[in-house]
């Protein structure tokens, strides 16, 4: 028999996940963002333009995210409408998602929205709930998808000492 209590414990820990993997990009918390996700991970952001599926170690990925996040002078991500379906120590959340990429440029409009659903594939570990795979599904966008180039260019510009 599913213990009530502890589902809802597991539906606010799994939330929370969620909540804080957000919040790490928004406040370029990059330590915080590492400790969402399993030592090893999955990253699936293949709807969204990239070539192929990340498999492998979560610090590495976050350094991934951060080589564009860290050009942009604002970020938003939202998660809502959060889905869950726990069986024991692992769990799926699917979870609606809109992310505004901000960077002032002059190769058109200021921002580049992102709109869909993130699928999270969690497990229990010892400290917590944490991300095994998770995977974008891009269902719509609008802006200047530049944005995210730009920004790229000029995360690596700072990163070799180069003025922004």
């Amino acid at each position: 028999m599913i213990d009530p209590l502890r589902e809802l414990m597991d539906r606010a820990e799994i939330a929370d996940v969620v909540h804080r993997y957000a919040t790490a990009i928004d406040q370029r918390d990059w330590a915080l963002m590492s400790d969402v996700f399993t030592v090893d991970m999955v990253a699936d952001f293949r709807s969204f333009g990239v070539r192929e599926v990340f498999e492998g170690p979560a610090a590495e990925w976050v350094a991934l995210v951060a080589s564009t996040i860290d050009g942009c002078d604002a970020t938003q991500h939202m998660m809502t409408n959060l889905v869950h379906d726990i069986r024991g120590d692992a769990a799926t959340c699917t979870a609606y998602m809109r992310a505004e990429h901000f960077l002032i440029n002059h190769r058109g409009d200021d921002s580049y929205t992102v709109g869909g659903y993130y699928t999270h594939e969690l497990v229990r570990t010892d400290a917590g709930w944490r991300i095994a795979k998770y995977t974008l599904n891009v269902t719509w966008s609008r802006g200047n998808r530049h944005v995210l180039s730009l920004a790229t260019r000029r995360a690596a510009k700072t990163t070799t000492g180069e003025a922004r």
